[in-house]
């Protein structure tokens, strides 16, 4: 099996646990057995270790095919887009989120949607597919397409999947939510169902930025290959 080939089937694997699992009637069918606890046991092994397998395919390839060339002005795109996706990724992990693992209760609090929840119901989910796709704009090749494309994919549709499922165990809850909200960033923010409150979220801001320019001096060491703009 070639290394490229490798990450196709990895990427596969990533998928099929992820969404295939979560996400369908299996989930409930091993939730009973297994109970809600052992199911998540079971499903964050085998999340990390499909993900650690895609990570170790990936790093082995040869990045030698191209689907498209690098240029620069792909470069910029994932320059633009990154720092957004690293303030997302701040600004969800410090809020309370009723559609994040465990955190379903925060659901009935009517003043739950604050900070970057007014912008995305979905920061994390949205952050890594910004990630991924703006990695996958600046990375041509057929290893990085399967990576990056594989990773995007369970994000994007994983934030449409857990919208249904949330939407069908939490009931009016989640439709109040869910209306003072939205999945594409300011969605509801321009439809009138929300507002933008600085105050809220300018600590994620600056640091994201912080971060982002870290991760920019730091680039060659932990993705091996320098930014080339």
């Amino acid at each position: 099996m070639s290394a490229n080939t490798l990450v196709l089937v990895a990427a596969l694997l990533f998928v099929i646990t992820h969404l295939g699992i979560s996400s369908t009637a299996l989930r409930g069918v091993l939730a009973k057995g297994l109970g809600d606890r052992g199911f998540m046991g079971l499903y964050s092994v085998l999340a990390f270790a499909s993900l650690g397998f895609l990570v170790y395919a990936y790093a082995g390839s040869p990045h030698t095919a191209f689907v498209y060339g690098p240029s620069i002005a792909l470069n910029w795109i994932a320059v633009v887009v990154m720092p957004f996706a690293i303030m997302l990724l701040v600004g969800g992990v410090t809020v309370r989120n009723p559609s994040a693992v465990m955190q379903d209760q925060s659901v009935h609090d009517p003043d739950v949607v604050h900070g970057f929840l007014r912008i995305t119901r979905h920061p994390v989910q949205m952050a890594i597919f910004l990630w991924a796709i703006a990695h996958l704009a600046a990375n041509g090749d057929l290893a990085s397409v399967w990576f990056f494309g594989g990773l995007g994919l369970v994000s994007g549709l994983g934030m449409w999947l857990m919208d249904r499922k949330k939407a069908a165990a939490l009931g009016e809850d989640w439709r109040r939510f869910a209306m003072q909200t939205s999945v594409i960033p300011f969605g509801a923010i321009v439809a009138g169902r929300n507002r933008l409150v600085f105050s809220e979220i300018w600590i994620p801001i600056v640091v994201g930025l912080a971060l982002w320019i870290v991760l920019l001096w730091a680039h060659t060491w932990i993705g091996g290959v320098p930014i080339m703009l």
